[in-house]
């Protein structure tokens, strides 16, 4: 037993170690009348912890790699990106002035006008992208590109170039850009199954129009879904790695790297109140990325395919509700569209989809984001669970559509894109519905002169230059023919319009 004189120096030393912890606290506290608690360890934490797992025999701690070889890599291969808007009377009455939700929960009202560009309607959206191949393409998010009339492009060694929009995807938010260059740094592809809860990771981006900036955290979770894609329709595919990477307006688009200078994702949004970070911040997962740029680069547009089933979250409760024993994660099939690849597989509504192709499915966006990076046309082993017990069914997936065929690049679409846009055939209805003999509908307008026009999409072009359009064939002929530098004057339609429009600028 110890006696007094032996607890008091024991005493005097712990009132003397509160002191000085509550003096930190109480110090940290009065900048800007805010209480801000912050641990002071040790200098030497490291050497503390490297000796006590020698000492207990156990393996070295996890700590934080060494940033600076990676991040100077990373750097390089991060671009900044300027889109440049106009605002026109045309877009005003056609709607095209509304700012979507998703950028009021990314930017918050406060910083809306940042974004865009000032009260004159015009003005520049700044962003992130990062280069994926050496001769130029670049991956971005829709969201800084959409509708730009003109994309540049400033690489680290503060470089500038004119930007094309090679392919937009809205309803997963990317979108792929390129410059005309070679032997550029473009960064490593990793793979982002891989990616661990806790694991380090870095973001790079431009946040603030402060470029090459660098900023460290761990992977939150990984298959988060924020709704922020809602305004993009049904289809949209949210299945987020979440981080505690600093990342503010102006990242979007950037690249979020592991401890071997991979790119795992791209940075898209942040949880926030305010419009600036606030704890959490979320990417889309590298091996979306990949299918996303093949399928932009290779056929113009997202190639999607799809099961055909509306889907309900499982758990616990679910479960007990539904008299479903021994299982608590998965996704419930609560309905199966007719004639699509589930219903033509054997699915039914209330199965629970628990597997695909080996891998565990616990959660809708988990399913979501693996269906996300197959085509119309793959197959794909899903494993439910049907009256308690374990079943396994082959679903060969179909487009939107109902086909397993892949969508082709549209006719004349390199030749329109160089203008910022894509082309489609004007359908039997809209030819009736118009009144009007033949046409070529301008189906997505990327940027370029198209924007700068005032064009909208959906625009059917009836004549050029004064001479009947009847096709999209006759339409790129007709282009084609104009010489560079040429007046270029197009007449039409729009499908839910009677007016007339018409349109200029220089080839």
């Amino acid at each position: 037993m110890m006696n007094k004189q032996n607890l008091l120096p024991l005493a005097l030393v712990a009132v003397l170690s509160s002191a000085f912890t509550f003096g930190i606290f109480k110090w940290s506290g009065m900048a800007g009348n805010q209480v801000v608690l912050q641990q002071v360890a040790p200098n030497n934490q490291s050497e503390n912890l490297a000796k006590l797992a020698k000492k207990d025999n156990l393996s070295k701690p996890n700590l934080p790699a060494d940033f600076v070889e990676i991040a100077e890599k990373a750097t390089a291969s991060v671009v900044h990106i300027h889109a440049k808007h106009s605002s026109n009377r045309t877009a005003q009455r056609r709607g095209q002035d509304e700012i979507p939700d998703m950028f009021k929960e990314f930017f918050g009202d406060d910083m809306l006008r940042q974004f865009r560009g000032g009260p004159q309607g015009g003005g520049e959206a700044s962003g992130s992208g990062v280069i994926v191949s050496q001769d130029g393409y670049i991956v971005t998010n829709n969201h800084v590109v959409a509708d730009a009339t003109e994309v540049e492009v400033v690489l680290s060694d503060k470089k500038t170039y004119k930007a094309e929009v090679i392919g937009t995807a809205p309803t997963v938010d990317l979108a792929v850009i390129r410059i005309k260059e070679r032997s550029l740094p473009n960064m490593i592809f990793g793979n982002s199954d891989e990616v661990k809860v806790g694991e380090w990771v870095l973001a790079v981006g431009n946040p603030f129009n402060l470029e090459s900036t660098v900023t460290a955290g761990i992977v939150s979770a990984k298959g988060r879904n924020l709704n922020i894609l809602r305004d993009k329709g049904a289809d949209a595919i949210e299945s987020f790695i979440q981080t505690d990477a600093a990342v503010n307006p102006g990242n979007s688009g950037g690249a979020l790297i592991n401890t071997k200078g991979e790119l795992i994702g791209i940075n898209t949004a942040i949880a926030t109140p305010t419009g600036t970070y606030a704890g959490y911040s979320f990417a889309v997962p590298a091996n979306i990325v990949i299918k996303v740029m093949k399928d932009l680069i290779e056929y113009g547009s997202l190639q999607r395919g799809y099961l055909g089933i509306n889907i309900q979250e499982f758990n616990g409760k679910f479960a007990e509700e539904k008299g479903i024993k021994d299982l608590s994660e998965g996704v419930y099939v609560a309905g199966v569209n007719p004639g699509s690849a589930a219903a033509d597989a054997g699915i039914k509504e209330g199965d629970i989809i628990i597997g695909m192709d080996g891998k565990k499915i616990k959660s809708s966006p988990e399913l979501l984001g693996e269906i996300a990076r197959r085509r119309p046309g793959d197959k794909v082993q899903l494993e439910i669970v049907r009256n308690n017990k374990k079943q396994t069914f082959n679903v060969f997936l179909k487009g939107k559509e109902g086909s397993q065929e892949l969508s082709k690049r549209p006719e004349g679409d390199d030749v329109l894109r160089n203008l910022g846009g894509t082309l489609g055939e004007v359908s039997s209805a809209e030819k009736t519905q118009l009144r009007i003999q033949g046409g070529a509908k301008i189906k997505q307008v990327t940027g370029g002169k198209l924007r700068r026009a005032g064009i909208q999409d959906g625009f059917i072009v009836t004549r050029m230059n004064g001479q009947a359009i009847k096709s999209v064939d006759d339409f790129v002929k007709k282009l084609e023919s104009i010489p560079a530098g040429d007046d270029v004057l197009l007449r039409g339609k729009y499908p839910d319009s009677d007016e007339e429009y018409y349109y200029g600028f220089a080839k």
